[in-house]
């Protein structure tokens, strides 16, 4: 049975007063969807692992050797935005392409579902890398706030082993031998952002998210040509 406020459409026709029963399942392939998801999501943490490695090899410690921060950080941002270019674009490609066939469907409503299925897949991709890239980073940035303190301790026991050696006694106490100045832990408070380091965080921004944008309308694109191909050779 159809509500009283039901619209009728062109084409829909009545028997009785009451219209044909319509689907009540969703549009939504989630399994397409996610499909696609999982393969942009691992194909960006491969490209961006790949970008890290080569950015390391491309770089330095010496001056006037390796590649400029200018360049690094020019390249960075290509390879930021090829990232998303090649990740979005498998994703939505095989969102569109595994999808269910919506038959008996206009091919506007069909547009719009294939390009709804390659931004859905572009999200929660970008969601899950997100996740991951800062559940890594924050790994890592808890072994950096344990170095200070390994390294303190480390300080200490090869002062006490140069007094020692020297002649003088540790402390009859048993404590630790306070470390020498050159040695010692570096200051908790951190200085000020300079003005370049902000420049450079806000340029990083802005370009992370034009990339996210193309990522977005790549997925979006490519899941309609999937899904017509998907179409076309059922």
């Amino acid at each position: 049975m159809v509500t009283k406020n039901e619209a009728w459409y062109a084409g829909e026709t009545a028997v009785g007063g009451v219209l044909a029963p319509r689907a009540s399942t969703s549009a939504v392939s989630w399994g397409a969807v996610l499909a696609g998801a999982a393969a942009a999501a691992a194909l960006s943490l491969i490209l961006l692992l790949l970008g890290v490695g080569l950015g390391l090899a491309a770089a330095s410690p010496w001056a006037n050797d390796g590649a400029s921060a200018a360049t690094l950080g020019v390249a960075g941002i290509v390879w930021l935005a090829f990232t998303q270019l090649a990740a979005s674009g498998l994703g939505g490609y095989l969102a569109g392409r595994l999808r269910v066939r919506w038959r008996d469907t206009d091919a506007d409503e069909v547009h719009f579902r294939d390009t709804a299925h390659g931004l859905l897949s572009w999200a929660v991709a970008t969601l899950f890398t997100a996740a991951a890239l800062t559940a890594s980073v924050g790994a890592i940035a808890g072994i950096g706030v344990k170095a200070p303190g390994v390294a303190a301790t480390a300080a200490n026991a090869v002062a006490a082993a140069a007094n020692t050696t020297a002649g003088t006694a540790p402390s009859a106490n048993g404590g630790a031998v306070a470390a020498p100045s050159a040695l010692a832990a570096p200051s908790a408070s951190a200085p000020a952002l300079s003005q370049d380091a902000i420049d450079a965080a806000r340029k990083t921004a802005l370009w992370m998210f034009v990339s996210l944008l193309i990522g977005a309308f790549t997925a979006s694109w490519l899941a309609t040509i999937g899904g017509r191909q998907r179409d076309r050779f059922e």
